[in-house]
């Protein structure tokens, strides 16, 4: 098959050498809720065509890539004195995957226990290209299923204005859920 990004000959989607010199993970930081950081590893102007192929055939192979190198590095090099859960916001299967799911999963660590299933929309607004008054008016009504750990870690693939975000974690709190920080693979903010 041909890499997506030089076209040369790989055995996977983004050869090698693609990988290596273009996906390099740079850390971008934003908080929400006042205090909650939120870790973002590229910018988006770097990656946006490699996520606009969450919802086709190849997107499954596509954010696999993107996850393992950036979530499951991080994964390898954070400390942390408690285990804690990493959750996937909205993580139900489209298109064949679920893209949160996959981020999710490249978590898996000593120190972190990815969970599916706990955290979902009850609304499905599209909110690509939208106004914050708009994100606010429509919520995402998550509906939470129980899980042990205390401590969270939140996932999801793009922040933008931060209003999923804010609001998944305002879903947890009222659980008794402390979200320690957020990771997406980029911030709209950062292009």
């Amino acid at each position: 098959m041909r890499c997506m990004i030089c076209e040369g000959w790989s055995f996977s989607h983004i050869c090698h050498s693609c990988q290596k010199n273009l996906l390099t993970p740079t850390l971008h930081k934003r908080k929400i809720l006042g205090s909650i950081p939120v870790f973002s590893f590229f910018p988006y102007g770097d990656i946006e065509p490699l996520l606009l192929t969450k919802h086709t055939d190849i997107g499954y192979y596509i954010y696999t890539i993107l996850a393992k190198r950036s979530f499951g590095a991080f994964a390898k090099e954070w400390h942390y004195d408690n285990r804690v859960a990493s959750i996937g916001i909205d993580d139900h299967a489209s298109s064949g995957y679920s893209h949160t799911a996959v981020l999710n999963r490249a978590l898996k660590s000593k120190n972190i226990r990815p969970f599916y299933g706990k955290l979902r929309a009850t609304h499905h607004h599209k909110y690509a290209g939208k106004s914050v008054e708009e994100r606010l008016l429509n919520p995402r009504g998550f509906h939470y299923k129980s899980f042990e750990d205390e401590e969270v870690i939140l996932v999801d693939d793009i922040v933008t204005t931060g209003t999923t975000l804010s609001e998944a974690a305002e879903t947890l709190h009222q659980q008794g859920k402390k979200v320690i920080l957020c990771l997406t693979l980029t911030d709209a903010e950062n292009r």
